[in-house]
């Protein structure tokens, strides 16, 4: 097992102090539950046992509090709970439920301990739980983020399930005399011995009279019904009849429409603007002033977009470099002790280590989230209550923030979750939270639907961070011997925290994800170190964040080792690895392409790529040929261990579009800035993977890893490596920088 390089060790100090005050309160505190939210206002004759469920006389509903953004998390929680509480999936009503502090999320700061996530020793899960237990002391985060919704929930609301159950058992055996143990469930009632059914619904108003237990058994997987098996999501139906309503389709009575424009320098002041002639347009109501711009109010979106075109603008200057050229040349001149942001591990001794060097530079350009649905949010601001309409990924701080604005006590801020038409770390930021708030404010009583055109959402993004990596691999005998890697980019998540008004504490650990945990335990010789800055275009946490850019430069620099090497690229990592989860991985990913080596025929290629993102061991070979008209992307292989499958059928979902989301990027985009300014305004020129260029894409989901981990990102960071180290088998072209359509044409 890799030793803690020095960013472990610096978080394992930041840990220490913190609990080091009070020990044996922090643990008793931490070991009691949030009050359940459902209580506040439970009708008579209905039962809450807890903040997940709900049964009253006509109806079993269950509360699924993380924002589904795509990724099918809606039906993965409800079925976690169905599954311990025997009801059918068509048997209950599910809902995000209200924002509270009982939904906090015990999983995100998992990684925030110092140590890879494979590492599982004890000292290792000591530091997570008390890590787990001050973060829900101090800042108890409602958050969907960084593939931790499926590991969040697994355990509680199987949990949840089971206690609501064994409760109901409970209060059928008072209303029946018949002992527990002689009772059954299933489909949403108690089956006596005789087979007589309670359903669930007739025995709410005994079950909510009895103290729901703490301790109960889960069942065995192998027993399970529900889980593991191919489901039918329950927001699908919705979604393929165009039924289901995210945010941008809300509608409630007398609701205006808006927009906003704002300095298209991200950061910048608005200098002056004259707005005479869209005060005169058809359907504007108002024109107000909002911090750095303007929003226009008017009848409809589509008349508040032409409006806010009209309008004249002064803009102040960037305040980072204008041209993008000049992000680079910063970048490049960063690699030094001052901008040191950790010296993340360090194995052996890399200046030391024998064999023949192979060096590389490596590029990863700032891309756009660009969600299908552009960022809005509905509110009604009155004298005492604001309700808001949207989907957000941390939901209780966008209360706060709306809380801050308008005055209004947060106890009276209801943020009603919607579903989100895609996010991607989009709507992990509160900018447009906060524009529409500042609009509603000043129109007090009526409802106000603030939506970004598509052209402002391009332009005030905040994108993923642009990194410049740097490595020298070594080979002899061919065998690698060694890797140094260093890796220059903005800190991610000081740019996001500071604009929550947070502090980093610490080295970003993002800077280096994907690089430092490489479970390459075989591998004499290894450093990675981080290089950071803030003086470039402010960024934030887009899909797999630091693992997207850093598995490219680790796997990209280790195939060029492999070629001078003249080893087998499959054969090499598997020698390498050491990891039992990932050595499997890489065999299923082998078994399934009928592996044979990189180079197929003249002309054709395949490329492997190994990446660990969130606890997710993931292998993926790529296969192209050379074509008049371009490369071809003929076939794509992926094998990863998530630990347990919930939903066969959504997990390959995952990867499949994972897939084609991470080749897509790769090959097609990039945000370059100019005068300051995101050249890039709309899908054209942020161009995804088309129909014609998509491959089949065969996906194999292993269960070896000892914890349960979520797959919304890992399937990202393999997918842009595989396909450059394929083309390189192709074409003998080496491409170091994305997107690759810069270096080499494509069907």
């Amino acid at each position: 097992m890799a030793r803690l390089g020095k960013i472990a060790r610096r978080t394992f100090l930041i840990g220490s102090t913190a609990v080091a005050g009070g020990v044996a309160f922090g643990i008793y505190a931490a070991r009691q539950p949030f009050d359940n939210p459902n209580l506040d206002d439970l009708a008579p004759g209905s039962v809450s046992f807890n903040p997940w469920i709900l049964i009253d006389r006509d109806r079993i509903a269950l509360i699924a509090p993380h924002a589904d953004k795509g990724q099918g998390i809606f039906s993965a929680q409800a079925a976690l709970i169905a599954e311990e509480l025997d009801v059918g999936l068509d048997q209950v009503e599910i809902s995000f439920g209200k924002p509270d502090k009982a939904y906090y999320n015990r999983s995100v700061t998992e990684a925030m301990a110092g140590y890879p996530l494979y590492d599982q020793s004890p000292g290792a899960e000591r530091l997570r739980g008390i890590l787990g237990g001050i973060a829900k002391l101090a800042l108890p985060m409602m958050v969907t983020g960084g593939s931790s919704a499926i590991p969040d929930s697994y355990d509680k609301l199987r949990e949840a399930g089971a206690a609501a159950r064994e409760t109901l058992k409970l209060a059928a055996s008072q209303q029946s005399g018949v002992p527990v143990a002689a009772l059954a469930t299933a489909r949403g009632a108690v089956i006596l011995p005789d087979g007589t059914e309670i359903p669930y619904t007739d025995l709410a108003e005994r079950a909510a009279t009895i103290a729901p237990p703490r301790d109960v058994t889960l069942r065995d997987p192998k027993t399970w019904q529900i889980l593991g098996k191919p489901m039918d999501r329950a927001d699908m139906v919705a979604k393929c009849t165009g039924s289901l309503r995210y945010g941008i389709d809300f509608r409630t009575e007398g609701m205006l429409y808006a927009t906003v424009k704002v300095n298209p320098r991200q950061g910048g002041a608005l200098l002056g603007f004259d707005a005479s002639a869209a005060e005169t347009m058809p359907g504007v109501r108002k024109i107000l002033e909002i911090t750095g711009g303007v929003a226009v109010v008017a009848d409809n979106t589509w008349r508040a977009f032409q409006a806010a075109e009209a309008i004249d603008f002064t803009w102040a200057e960037a305040p980072y470099p204008a041209e993008q050229a000049q992000h680079w040349e910063h970048l490049a001149g960063i690699f030094d002790d001052d901008h040191l942001n950790a010296e993340a591990r360090v194995e052996g001794d890399v200046d030391t280590a024998e064999g023949e060097a192979v060096t590389g530079e490596y590029r990863s350009p700032y891309i756009a989230h660009a969600p299908l649905e552009p960022l809005n949010a509905t509110l009604l601001v009155t004298e005492d209550r604001v309700d808001i309409w949207t989907g957000h990924q941390i939901q209780m701080f966008a209360e706060q923030v709306v809380a801050e604005i308008t005055g209004i006590d947060i106890d009276n801020v209801h943020l009603h979750n919607m579903f989100i038409g895609g996010s991607f770390g989009h709507r992990l930021e509160f900018d447009f939270i906060r524009q529409a708030a500042e609009i509603a404010n000043q129109m007090r009583g009526t409802p106000v639907q603030m939506t970004y055109s598509r052209e402002e959402d391009f332009a005030h993004d905040f994108p993923r961070h642009i990194t410049l990596g740097r490595g020298v691999a070594k080979h002899k005998d061919g065998k690698i011997t060694s890797l140094d890697i260093q890796i220059a980019g903005q800190s991610v998540m000081k740019s996001q925290m500071g604009r929550m008004g947070m502090t980093l504490p610490g080295p970003d650990t993002q800077l280096h994800e994907g690089a430092w945990d490489a479970p390459m335990f075989n591998l004499p010789n290894l450093r990675v170190r981080s290089y950071r800055t803030e003086a470039l275009a402010p960024v934030s946490s887009w899909r797999a964040v630091g693992a997207g850019p850093n598995v490219f430069i680790y796997e990209t620099l280790l195939d060029e080792a492999l070629h001078a090497a003249g080893a087998d690229p499959l054969e090499e990592r598997l020698r390498l690895m050491g990891h039992d989860v990932s050595v499997k991985v890489l065999e299923a990913v082998g078994e399934m392409c009928d592996w044979t080596g990189p180079k197929i025929a003249p002309g054709r290629g395949r490329g492997l790529a190994y990446g660990f993102s969130f606890g997710v061991a993931v292998a993926t070979v790529v296969e192209v040929s050379q074509t008049e008209a371009g490369i071809r992307l003929d076939h794509v292989w992926m094998a990863a261990d998530v630990g347990k499958v919930i939903d066969p059928v959504n997990l390959e979902n995952l990867a499949q579009g994972g897939v084609v989301f991470g080749l897509g990027h790769a090959i097609n985009c990039e945000i370059t800035y100019s005068d300051g300014m995101a050249e890039q305004t709309n899908y054209h020129a942020h161009e995804g993977m088309r129909l014609w260029q998509c491959p089949p894409i065969s996906f194999r989901a292993l269960e070896n890893n000892p914890k349960i981990r979520g797959f919304g990102e890992p399937p990202i960071p393999p997918s842009a490596p595989a396909l450059g180290n394929a083309i390189f088998a192709a074409t003998r072209q080496r491409i170091r920088e994305m997107p690759f359509n810069k270096h080499i044409a494509f069907v």
